[in-house]
């Protein structure tokens, strides 16, 4: 999973780079460990990390530009993305 955390953080910072390499690789933590919670919480078995990464991979096309905007309204990350 470590190889994988290391290339979507740097896909992240490609895809916003107003996020520092740290940033980035909080945000990519933070989210995975979300989704894997999420997903297991619903009831669905664990599917492997492919799964993570597709939706990781998702998710960073779609919001990685704007992510950093996020920290700042929602308390959950802002203490841990703040300078």
């Amino acid at each position: 999973m470590k190889e994988i955390i290391d290339q979507l953080t740097i896909e992240l910072q490609e895809k916003n780079p107003n996020l520092t390499e740290e940033k980035a690789r909080t945000w990519v933590e933070l989210l995975a460990s979300d989704f894997e919670s999420s997903y297991a919480k619903a009831g669905y078995d664990y599917q492997g990390t492919a799964v993570v990464e597709k939706v990781m991979r998702q998710w960073i096309d779609s919001y990685g530009d704007k992510i950093h905007e996020f920290a700042g309204t929602n308390p959950k990350y802002a203490h841990l993305l703040n300078d």
